[in-house]
């Protein structure tokens, strides 16, 4: 069992929530504490005892982000083909960005930036995707760098997402963009 949730667990999440919604959809320079504190129904104060303040706010909107990522990532299991288990991490990170949408923006776009060439750590959402990647060349389904391979599949995963929630792509035609262009990018790195 885990410790019952207080007063402070509550507001943590309401900041964390408003937060998520505003460096969404609002330049992180607009955004004040007071305005943070107000769309949580808390005073500003809240803020600095909870977070240390704005950038302890943003960090956290930050972390829930990538551990949410990383939880739907993580849930894609192994199989004897990496290949589909790659399509398979695909839809999952799909599937997280629109159910996602604050979150994504906001960690592929908003406040935060996301640099695709730092260490990979255990909690990373980038993990799964190495580790796929990394059966794939071992077995020469794919021949390549498995960072180049990776950030290649990012890029065109982040466009199809970001495109999707814009709403530049009707729900049709990203799918089917999707269906055709992810093992696109998997026979491009073919062995």
């Amino acid at each position: 069992m885990g410790r019952p949730r207080t007063n402070d667990d509550t507001v943590k999440d309401r900041l964390v929530e408003s937060a998520t919604e505003m460096f969404a959809t609002r330049p992180r320079e607009s955004i004040t504490i007071r305005a943070l504190a107000a769309a949580a129904g808390t005073a500003t104060a809240a803020v600095y005892s909870l977070f240390d303040g704005k950038d302890g706010l943003i960090a956290e909107v930050r972390n829930r982000a990538v551990a949410g990522l990383f939880r739907e990532l993580s849930v894609v299991a192994a199989s004897d083909d990496p290949l589909a288990d790659l399509y398979a991490l695909a839809v999952a990170y799909r599937r997280w960005g629109r159910e996602h949408r604050h979150l994504y923006t906001v960690l592929f776009g908003g406040v935060q930036s996301f640099d695709p060439s730092g260490e990979v750590g255990a909690a990373d959402p980038v993990r799964p995707l190495i580790e796929a990647i990394d059966r794939a060349l071992s077995v020469s389904a794919l021949s390549g760098d498995a960072t180049s391979i990776a950030l290649s599949l990012w890029v065109t995963l982040h466009g199809l997402v970001t495109l999707e929630l814009a709403g530049a792509l009707d729900a049709a035609t990203a799918e089917t963009t999707f269906r055709s262009t992810v093992p696109a990018v998997l026979r491009g790195w073919a062995a």
